[in-house]
């Protein structure tokens, strides 16, 4: 990995509320990636620490959603297609019961709308495939994930790191997300784990099994809404949390614990963000978005 780089996620993370971070750069030509991950235990820096399984947040749609298309997309009707991609008219969020919440998501009436990003709508998705496919969405996607990316509940002693705090106490293993959280069952908007090498692992055998980065290259040369397939797309290269310099035809995905995804389907590049920035707070992102720009115009730029 460039030393620069390396040097430039050392010295944003010495400034950070947050303690870890994790990064790689996927070349989907070759099908091969170099990643690295970063801890701060006090003042002092850590590279070669045990693996650190990250909340992946909302990286888990595509990881859930985004594959469950791939695998029965010539199943997939009108209706699921707009859910997924937030454009069927749903609500973006709302606190949901234990008990009952999947009448509330199916209460909601599919109709073709403006682009909403929704939480609900991923749900919804999800609730509209496993009625199609007993077998079930999570049965289905899981196999296609890396053997280092897991749903929440099945963490057992895999190395986890705090994100915020739950009924007072640090949250180390528990999924960041409060319905996904308060649900306590499979959900595919929120809950996925992950290790750096084990995102960058699931997203090349995507793109082995399914040819995903040439698949999406194909459909954002069309006219497009902004999230495609369950992916986010970016709508302006030049100011973009993706970085400066990709290319027009770049997906990818965010996560609010401060993980991204970002794909150049014409580069054939991309890159993973991993932290918990959430460790100790969530209302600011200034600082980590800013890196997310600087850091992503300097993959595209060192391409």
């Amino acid at each position: 990995m460039d030393k620069a780089i390396k040097d430039h996620f050392k010295t944003f993370l010495e400034s950070q509320k947050f303690d870890a971070i994790a990064f790689g750069k996927v070349d989907f030509t070759k099908n091969i990636y170099d990643s690295f991950q970063i801890e701060k235990l006090g003042s002092v820096l850590y590279e070669n620490e045990p693996a650190i399984y990250f909340d992946l947040a909302s990286l888990s749609k595509p990881l859930n959603n985004g594959i469950a298309y791939l695998i029965e997309e010539d199943n997939i009707t009108k209706e699921m297609q707009l859910v997924l991609n937030h454009r069927g008219g749903l609500p973006a969020w709302g606190l949901l019961p234990k008990n009952g919440w999947e009448d509330i998501i199916n209460s909601f009436e599919i109709k073709e709308s403006e682009t909403l990003y929704s939480d609900y709508s991923a749900l919804r998705f999800m609730l509209e495939f496993n009625k199609l496919f007993p077998q079930g969405m999570q049965n289905k996607v899981k196999k296609y994930w890396d053997r280092e990316v897991l749903f929440w509940k099945d963490l057992s002693k895999e190395r986890t790191v705090q994100n915020g705090f739950i009924k007072g106490k640090p949250n180390r293993a528990c999924v960041h997300d409060p319905n996904a959280y308060n649900l306590n069952t499979y959900v595919s908007h929120a809950g996925l784990f992950g290790t750096i090498e084990g995102v960058c692992k699931t997203l090349i055998n995507l793109n082995e099994q399914f040819k995903l980065v040439s698949k999406m290259h194909k459909l954002m040369h069309k006219e497009h809404p902004r999230f495609v397939n369950g992916w986010d797309t970016v709508t302006n290269p030049a100011d973009t949390l993706a970085g400066n310099g990709c290319g027009p035809h770049t997906f990818g995905h965010l996560g609010f614990t401060g993980t991204s995804i970002w794909i150049d389907s014409e580069q054939k590049l991309g890159y993973v963000l991993l932290t918990n920035a959430t460790k100790s707070y969530w209302f600011d992102k200034a600082e980590l978005n800013d890196f997310r720009k600087n850091l992503g115009e300097k993959i595209w730029q060192s391409s």
